[in-house]
């Protein structure tokens, strides 16, 4: 994976429903580009530093990208080639 560490904008939701309605990013604005994701990604609840974080893995159908979601904040943490 490489490591980009960068805030980003989410500019839209989709949701999924379930037990619980849930969002995920659908598409993100980096560096003054939009990288719309295809399909559905992953979703990981974790703890960092006594609160919860959550991690998401999307795909743009080429790339995959983990998002870190810290409150209202988002960061790209990183891409990786090869959806």
């Amino acid at each position: 994976m490489t490591r980009i560490n960068q805030e980003i904008d989410v500019r839209s939701f989709y949701f999924r429903s379930g037990n619980n309605l849930k969002s995920f990013p659908r598409q993100i604005e980096w560096n003054g580009n939009f990288v719309t994701f295809a399909g559905e990604g992953l979703r990981y609840l974790v703890e960092q530093g006594g609160r919860a974080v959550q991690l998401f893995d999307m795909s743009d159908g080429s790339t995959t990208y983990r998002l870190r979601a810290d409150g209202q904040h988002w960061t790209l943490v990183g891409t990786r080639a090869g959806a």
